[in-house]
């Protein structure tokens, strides 16, 4: 089967084999990925118009008790400058936030012990309360099924818990050995049982990464059946043993996008900041492969440059009010608008 069989299939019966995909991710022409962005972008606009939803992102801690060897902000970087949101804090965001027209809040953070169930459940409540029209999103790491269950019966919409990689073998080559690449996936399926809008995604080109995990990525999130799914590329930190690795390339990450979309025809894809960190104009690139969703930040302006996931993250200086506009612009610059939309998923 040729590329542009492939892709034919892809957008027919959303799904191929994974030899197949490792073929595209290989092989792919310039010619044949312009085909593969317009069928993707196609595939966006038949079922989401020219509307891009916004989530306002709130970074609550730079703590983490894990020690994944590419972040920033894993335990063991004694550079790393730490901090915690209060609840009036978080609050307060999500004030500011609503003001400008977000819908959606994402509540994402190291994962910190600080935050117990207690904590966080009052905070989901508040916001819940204040804005009953509002969608919370939680991205707090792996919790327990009762910590999940607590959040969700408090009222938290959706959950992300990134993968990183569909490769057992390649997970454990990124994190310590105390962290699961099993347990990783089988929280991901508990939020889909609890009920959840769940999202999962991965990192494009980290370290010893090959075609083959990219392919069973794009597998994985086929069966997991996500209502999201962020990827961005792989962005090094210089407190990390990767400091050296270069960042994951812009055009495979593009690919995957508009793979991940005929795959997935309903699925809510961001644009990530990590892609825009990369390429000045890379998320309005994410957006023309068959991405729909941008997060502009709503995390008080003094702890932004604290969250420090990656070197050189955008828009860490501006208010929550220009990072918008500036967004805004740059969607019409492409024929998109921003809509305040909660933007849930639907099959």
């Amino acid at each position: 089967m040729n590329n542009i069989e492939i892709i034919r299939q892809l957008e027919t019966e959303q799904t191929a084999d994974r030899a197949s995909l490792v073929q595209l991710l290989d092989t792919l022409t310039q010619d044949e990925e312009e085909l593969l962005r317009q069928r993707a972008q196609q595939t966006a606009q038949a079922r989401f118009g020219s509307k891009i939803y916004i989530r306002g992102l709130i970074e609550i801690s730079s703590y983490c008790k894990n020690d994944c060897f590419y972040c920033g902000i894993r335990r063991s970087n004694r550079n790393a400058v730490r901090y915690r949101l209060s609840a009036e804090q978080i609050v307060s965001s999500c004030d500011r936030g609503y003001a400008l027209g977000f819908r959606t809040f994402v509540l994402q953070g190291g994962e910190d012990p600080y935050y117990t169930d207690e904590r966080m459940c009052a905070v989901v409540r508040e916001i819940k309360r204040r804005y009953p029209d509002c969608a919370v999103t939680l991205s707090l790491g792996e919790r327990s099924a009762e910590s999940l269950q607590r959040l969700w019966e408090a009222g938290a919409d959706r959950y992300l818990l990134r993968h990183e990689t569909a490769g057992k073998a390649h997970y454990e080559r990124l994190h310590p050995p105390e962290m699961s690449y099993d347990n990783r996936v089988a929280t991901l399926r508990l939020l889909k049982r609890i009920g959840y809008q769940t999202g999962a995604g991965f990192m494009v080109g980290s370290p010893y990464q090959t075609a083959e995990n990219l392919a069973d990525d794009l597998l994985f999130i086929k069966d997991l059946r996500p209502q999201m799914c962020g990827i961005g590329p792989f962005v090094p930190h210089s407190d990390t043993c990767f400091r050296d690795v270069p960042h994951g390339s812009l055009r495979t990450t593009l690919i995957l996008l508009s793979v991940l979309r005929l795959m997935n025809p309903n699925i809510l894809l961001p644009a990530t900041t990590a892609l825009g960190t990369i390429d000045a104009r890379g998320r309005e690139k994410g957006i023309l492969h068959g991405a729909n969703v941008v997060m502009p930040n709503l995390s008080p302006q003094e702890h932004r440059r604290d969250y420090s996931l990656y070197d050189n993250k955008i828009c860490t200086g501006e208010e929550a009010a220009e990072c918008l506009q500036c967004l805004k612009m740059r969607m019409r610059s492409i024929g998109y608008e921003i809509t305040t939309d909660r933007g849930d998923y639907h099959e």
